[in-house]
């Protein structure tokens, strides 16, 4: 399915002070140089907080990130998940049209839906309140047929009970998500015949439909503001640890010694390492024996005037960062320890990687 832009783009977006406070928050998760992985979570974030996903919008996202526009704009054309148009302010219906749905009844809910939204999927009701859509299985095929509707599963539908849900949002009411024939989850219609035993500790509706109802945000908007920001990864701050005594050191984990040179590296200032203009007369190292040195990043370290293991072999954190600066994917040498590679290579031994490229196969499609 082609998948476009909406015809009409509002002039801008910006996230809410608080959803802008956790997006910033997630981009944390991911290592320095590798802040593009959180494209999708806070392209969500965006369409949580507008309903769906403009121009401006992506074009934000990718500006938070440091990414080129196409590249944001790839994700949210290639994912469904995105809605790339204007949705109903009340709520987007999602209907449920794979088999178990579609045989069921999912077509009496997209009739439904042709009646009291619009003729057409993506486009909205005359009053702006509510847009549709057929979905792929939606994974609840023993409560079918079922349909999304903003982050909760309404199940066992009828299209006189959807009816009646459609009029409750109008309404500016929230009905209860889950099965809407008096089914508790997903039991046998004429009741259970199993686990009788744990009948009586159960909760008042099952724990989805019953987690839905506590937080009561089945169609709300997320601006940000629902829960105070956590960030575990980042651990805990001294203001919120509880003084103690004190107490001598334990050994460092390996976790933490990671961190503490992760920390260390960034006062690190960088330094050119010995670079040459062109390789010895004997010709250059293959240096893509290198695990993490492909053709591509080859060509760029041979620019950079890098030709032999023995270079490679002498750099320390200094020169490190120097060429880590001027790849494209910045980690690398030490994720992937060229140092400790060059250092064998360069002494004429071999490493698992460097059997593996001389057999072969390594770079053919290179």
């Amino acid at each position: 399915m082609l998948r476009r832009l909406h015809a009409t783009q509002p002039e801008s977006f910006a996230f809410t002070e608080a959803n802008r406070a956790w997006a910033q928050a997630q981009v944390t998760k991911y290592p320095e140089g590798r802040q593009a992985s959180a494209i999708i979570p806070l392209l969500w974030r965006a369409q949580e907080q507008e309903g769906w996903l403009s121009r401006p919008a992506i074009e934000y996202v990718a500006d938070m990130l440091g990414m080129a526009h196409i590249r944001a704009l790839e994700v949210a054309s290639f994912y469904f998940m995105f809605q790339l148009q204007p949705v109903g302010s009340v709520a987007h219906i999602q209907i449920c049209g794979t088999t178990s749905c579609m045989i069921c009844g999912a077509e009496d809910l997209v009739a439904v839906c042709k009646e009291l939204i619009n003729e057409k999927p993506h486009e909205l009701s005359a009053d702006g309140k509510f847009s549709w859509e057929e979905v792929e299985c939606l994974g609840a095929c023993a409560n079918a047929p079922m349909a999304q509707i903003g982050k909760d599963y309404y199940e066992d539908l009828t299209a006189e009970k959807f009816r009646e849900l459609m009029a409750e949002l109008a309404a500016g009411r929230v009905p209860v998500p889950g099965p809407q024939n008096g089914r508790y989850a997903a039991e046998p219609l004429s009741g259970l015949t199993s686990l009788t035993e744990h009948e009586s500790g159960k909760t008042q509706y099952n724990a989805s439909a019953q987690r839905a109802v506590d937080l009561g945000d089945t169609i709300k908007r997320i601006d940000g503001e629902e829960v105070p920001l956590i960030t575990p990864w980042l651990g805990k701050s001294k203001a919120n640890v509880a003084p103690k005594k004190a107490a001598a050191k334990p050994p460092a984990k390996p976790a933490q010694k990671k961190a503490a040179s992760a920390e260390a590296a960034k006062t690190v200032k960088e330094k050119k390492p010995r670079t040459m203009a062109k390789p010895r007369k004997a010709g250059a190292d293959d240096l893509k024996q290198l695990k993490g040195v492909g053709p591509k990043l080859e060509t760029t370290l041979n620019e950079l005037g890098i030709w032999h293991y023995d270079q490679v072999a002498k750099w320390g954190p200094a020169e490190i960062k120097w060429v880590d600066e001027r790849l494209k994917f910045k980690g690398r040498i030490e994720r992937d320890d060229w140092i400790a590679q060059a250092k064998i290579l360069a002494e004429g031994g071999k490493t698992a990687f460097s059997k593996k490229v001389e057999k072969g196969g390594v770079y053919d499609e290179d």
